[in-house]
């Protein structure tokens, strides 16, 4: 594809997964609301049709992620190929990772609704349930840590504005300090929600600015 298509096809992508991955992430929390896991299993149950909706979102949210590692590799690589190589792993790895993590949601669904006989004992449940609702960073961090990556590609080429890709990389570059401290909960509270509004505003920028103007040919090839 040209350097044109990848842009634009990067920038629609970049909003797609805005626009399915928010949703989700909503109906999830809605879902799931409750102050314990009984609580949150009720809710569960009463909720299936939005968490088998936000499953399917999430879904597409996670093919979303394999067609920005392949198209930010194809418009980062000429300035490093072995970092965009890098960050297009992590972004591979953020999508399966992701994907890997919906059948749990769902098995844990089909418990919860299950009656009669064949219901599950209120303690297994409430562990399974422990295990499938625990926020888990791990796709976080990769997606943290190739946007890092394909960010500081964009400063360095010049393909974007220079302000913008700033915003990406210290506002990526956060995060991939603030994961692994949420994971060992030493981060906790509304921080691990704020952390992450720069990312969001440089995806929506960037996603616009790649939909008009697409990304300029980086200085590494424009120096050969």
């Amino acid at each position: 594809m040209t350097r044109r298509t990848n842009s634009r096809i990067a920038g629609f992508t970049f909003l797609f997964y805005i626009a399915v991955a928010f949703p989700s992430m909503v109906l999830l929390t809605r879902a799931t609301a409750g102050e314990t896991m009984a609580a949150k299993l009720s809710s569960l149950a009463l909720h299936a049709a939005d968490v088998r909706l936000a499953a399917v979102l999430a879904l597409l949210g996670c093919f979303s992620a394999l067609v920005l590692a392949v198209t930010l590799y194809a418009l980062t690589r000429e300035q490093d190929p072995d970092l965009a190589l890098l960050a297009m792993t992590c972004r591979v790895a953020e999508g399966v990772s992701g994907a890997a993590s919906i059948p749990s949601l769902l098995g844990l669904l089909a418990l919860v609704t299950t009656s009669g006989a064949n219901a599950p004992e209120t303690v297994a449940a409430q562990a399974l349930g422990t295990f499938a609702l625990e926020p888990a960073p791990l796709p976080a961090t990769f997606f943290a840590v190739g946007s890092t990556i394909f960010a500081w590609l964009f400063l360095r080429g010049r393909m974007v504005p220079v302000w913008l890709a700033w915003v990406g990389v210290l506002g990526s570059a956060v995060t991939v300090v603030g994961l692994p401290l949420q994971l060992a909960h030493v981060l906790t509270g509304p921080v691990t929600q704020l952390m992450w509004i720069p990312v969001a505003v440089f995806e929506f920028v960037i996603a616009v600015w790649l939909l008009v103007k697409g990304a300029a040919l980086p200085r590494a090839s424009l120096n050969h």
